[in-house]
């Protein structure tokens, strides 16, 4: 495989739950749970991109790395790029995998997993997805799913994706998990695209580079890692990484 970059977008003014990335999970910031799952995957060097001084300390305090980036960017993608820009101008890297600074309970194999597709030189992004197994999931506008013809065991090319419950008819259903390997041909052209049209609708920017034309292939996975958007997923997060609620951050007062 091709030199990999992990960068791990983070952001301290995020709408749900303000100063997540140094929320209190196990005696650690989730940033730190972050990096160094994606550390473990152990297939590149891994960077936080972060608006946030207070983000970068954490991170160098616990021995990573962190670049700063503006402050208004207006997705993940668009705070990876920029710092991309500014780590590897010497190009270097050609793949560059984009996990969320949210997923503290990411599995270091998951992300491994995330550059399978790329094995196929047709493929400008890839993904991930698991299976749905929880009922109330199908119908829910807060799980996407992906809807995709297979093309390998366990792979799918995404054909959409959706916050409705797709596609109708028996058989599985998959909820997308929202971590992106990246050519890096395909991140510089993503991130000069317009927001598309289903892109809007949705409010999925990965419906973007479909409109544009460009594939998306998913791996699937067995298990989704937990998105903590909320005070109550933080609670979640530290009851699974702790065995029982941790201490509340003070800029997570619910």
């Amino acid at each position: 495989m091709a030199d990999v970059l992990i960068l791990i977008p983070a952001r301290l003014a995020a709408t749900r739950l303000p100063g997540k990335p140094l929320a209190a999970i196990a005696g650690e910031p989730m940033i730190v749970h972050v990096l160094r799952r994606a550390q473990a995957a152990d297939i590149g060097p891994v960077v936080v991109a972060t608006d946030s001084a207070e983000v970068a300390a954490a991170v160098d305090k616990a021995g990573g790395r962190a670049v700063m980036t503006a402050p208004g960017h207006a997705s993940g993608s668009d705070r990876i790029f920029e710092a991309l820009g500014k780590i590897d101008s010497e190009r270097r890297a050609e793949i560059i995998v984009n996990v969320q600074g949210d997923l503290p309970t990411i599995e270091p194999a998951a992300i491994r997993a995330a550059l399978i597709p790329l094995a196929d030189a047709a493929v400008d992004i890839a993904t991930l997805a698991a299976e749905i197994k929880v009922a109330a999931e199908r119908a829910s506008p807060h799980v996407v799913k992906v809807v995709g013809t297979p093309v390998a065991p366990s792979r799918l090319r995404a054909l959409y994706f959706t916050r409705a419950t797709a596609p109708a008819g028996e058989g599985p259903l998959y909820h997308h998990i929202g971590l992106y390997a990246f050519r890096r041909a395909a991140l510089e052209r993503f991130v000069k695209l317009p927001p598309s049209p289903l892109e809007r609708r949705e409010k999925l920017e990965q419906l973007r580079a479909l409109e544009a034309g460009m594939r998306i292939d998913v791996e699937i996975v067995d298990t989704v890692p937990l998105g903590v958007d909320t005070p109550e997923d933080l609670e979640k997060a530290r009851a699974m990484l702790t065995g029982q609620p941790g201490p509340k951050s003070p800029m997570t007062k619910s």
